[in-house]
């Protein structure tokens, strides 16, 4: 879940509401009791280094990601040493960015997105672009991610664990230009599950994901 604009607050939250960027907690509800029932979210040895994963792994027409200059991202994941768990967190910041560039083009079918997320997250984050289009917003700020925990199940299967620290970051209304700056409480925390597979292009896209606000594995 990310910070959306006030315009889609009354918009039940999705999985494809807990992308990208954007879902201080400021003006959505509190998470439930059992918000940190996410699978696999339970270890705790998961890398707190400032230093973020080199490039994406090379691929046939890997899209160029160009986002706006106040778009930031810190990404507090370090190499593991396994190959495929490093291309894994690599692939994850890539379609991070692919969507909020999607986001900063109002294009619900920007090709670089769709180049990372396949099947039901695909058609979830699609619908998350085009309430953003619909609301002539976009995002601003940092976002910071860490507490990676990456599992391999087989050569192209994998599932991911997650945090995300939304306190820096928030929706931007175009036209009027305005930044919708909103103050940070424990919803400012997501912690996000995803399940992805290798495509033929040898990509770990995006197939399911989930997300809960408020968890308290997530909180600083």
């Amino acid at each position: 879940m990310k910070r959306r604009p006030t315009l889609l607050a009354a918009i039940t939250l999705t999985a494809a509401a807990a992308l990208t960027l954007s879902a201080c907690g400021g003006s959505d509800s509190d998470s439930s009791k059992d918000n940190d029932k996410i699978a696999g979210a339970d270890t705790g040895d998961s890398s707190t280094s400032a230093s973020p994963s080199e490039s994406a792994p090379e691929s046939a027409e890997r899209p160029k990601i160009e986002l706006p200059s106040d778009l930031k991202y810190t990404f507090e994941w370090s190499k593991t040493g396994d190959k495929d768990k490093d291309a894994v967190l690599a692939d994850r910041e890539q379609s991070i960015q692919a969507v909020d560039m999607a986001i900063a083009n109002q294009d619900p079918l920007d090709k670089a997105y769709l180049y990372y997320y396949e099947g039901e997250a695909a058609a979830q984050t699609e619908q998350y672009i085009k309430e953003y289009v619909k609301a002539k917003a976009r995002t601003t700020g940092t976002s910071r991610y860490y507490n990676a925990t990456v599992d391999v199940s087989d050569a192209d299967s994998a599932s991911l664990v997650y945090c995300e620290d939304q306190s820096k970051a928030f929706d931007m209304f175009l036209k009027p230009k305005r930044v919708n700056k909103t103050g940070v409480t424990k919803n400012s925390y997501v912690l996000y599950a995803l399940q992805l597979l290798k495509n033929d292009e040898g990509v770990w896209a995006v197939e399911k994901l989930d997300s809960q606000r408020g968890s308290a594995k997530c909180q600083p």
